[in-house]
């Protein structure tokens, strides 16, 4: 009986501590609750506003704004041409970026941007442009251009890679193949460079820039016999070449 009664009080205890902790909480969410609001009321007192957050949605562009910008590009666009036509670079660029003022994503006229800067001798600027382009559009040219690009600042194994895109979207244009050749062979990837020509002088016979090219990786590579028949092909085009012969006469002695 004593210890019923023991237990009972324990639990009634318990029960009292624990109803006496949930009312302070209480009483302290109250007291939150209550010093929040006398501060938004002292905050409106002073003049201040609560905003409440809302998305805020981009305005659309009416159907008559974009016909008028529209038309604004293809103006500058062909003030562009006419002022290329005439060879005036600065004109050229100027007419560009404030079309791509008007519009942004104009992509053409950035196409026509880079590739002004890749003519005139900015290929920096050209690179940043063909790299940004490419995120947008995926074009053999822009590729190409970019290889370029890479290729003229002696970055060769970047060359190389905007040139392998470019060939592997358009692997029937011999000078895709030649292209990714050079830069193979700037990039000492002598063993990539070879086939990479080999393929390219089969359409390409007559160039000897590029059977030149190809002997010279032969040749690094070691391989006598196929860089001594790769100068005679050379030979048959151009027979009177002195340094030609003086290639085919030293491989003769190996």
């Amino acid at each position: 009986m004593l210890y019923v009664l023991v237990l009972s009080a324990s639990l009634a205890g318990i029960v009292l501590l624990f109803g006496f902790r949930a009312l302070l909480r209480n009483r302290a969410v109250r007291r939150f609750v209550r010093s929040m609001k006398q501060r938004v009321r002292s905050a409106e007192e002073r003049g201040a506003l609560v905003v409440e957050e809302r998305n805020v949605a981009r305005p659309r562009k009416s159907p008559r704004t974009s016909a008028i910008e529209l038309q604004q590009v293809r103006s500058l666009v062909r003030q562009a041409e006419k002022a290329l036509a005439q060879d005036k670079v600065e004109d050229v660029e100027r007419l560009c970026i404030q079309a791509l003022t008007v519009q942004p994503n104009a992509y053409d006229v950035q196409a026509m941007l880079a590739k002004l800067y890749l003519t005139s001798g900015r290929e920096n600027k050209a690179e940043a442009m063909y790299r940004e382009l490419l995120q947008h559009r995926d074009e053999v040219s822009f590729h190409s251009n970019l290889g370029l690009a890479y290729y003229r600042q002696a970055k060769y194994i970047e060359a190389c890679q905007a040139y392998q895109e470019a060939l592997n979207r358009d692997p029937q244009t011999p000078e895709r193949s030649a292209a990714l050749g050079r830069a193979c062979i700037a990039a000492k990837r002598f063993e990539e460079a070879a086939p990479l020509l080999e393929k390219a002088t089969l359409r390409l016979a007559r160039s000897t820039e590029l059977l030149r090219l190809l002997a010279e990786s032969y040749l690094q590579l070691g391989n006598t016999e196929k860089a001594e028949e790769t100068y005679r092909r050379i030979n048959k085009i151009e027979p009177y070449d002195e340094e030609v012969k003086a290639k085919l006469l030293s491989l003769a002695k190996v």
